[in-house]
């Protein structure tokens, strides 16, 4: 098992950021390549075969990335401006609870989900 400090794959990073291409139920490693292009932020280590590496850093400064496009809707040009800024932002904390944040959804959704089925079990009686 690795540590926790070791380098990612890209594959490991897609499912630790939970990108997921919801047809085919596959993990989304080119939103992570896309990215990479657009954030010069980015930068994993390229080994054996262009092999991407990701260390923790990175994988948090993927984790705001993800947190400020998809949760806060901003525009790719948005949060460049907010990366490229000096100054030190209380987002990073909101990112890496976006993860976890996801996860109570989740949970949440599959409540209602029970609930309404209940209520429909009881209206059938």
């Amino acid at each position: 098992m690795k540590s926790d400090n070791a380098y990612k794959t890209i594959g490991e990073v897609a499912k630790i950021l939970g990108l997921t291409d919801d047809k085919k139920g596959t993990l989304s490693t080119h939103t992570i390549r896309f990215w990479e292009k657009e954030f010069k932020q980015i930068k994993p280590r390229i080994l054996n075969g262009n092999r991407r590496y990701f260390d923790n850093d990175t994988i948090d400064l993927l984790k705001k990335i993800k947190f400020l496009l998809k949760d806060q809707g901003m525009t790719i040009n948005g949060v460049k401006k907010i990366l490229n800024s000096k100054e030190s932002l209380p987002l990073d904390e909101l990112a890496n609870n976006s993860i976890k944040t996801d996860k109570l959804k989740q949970k949440l959704l599959k409540i209602s989900d029970l609930i309404k089925n209940i209520k429909n079990i009881k209206n059938i009686k």
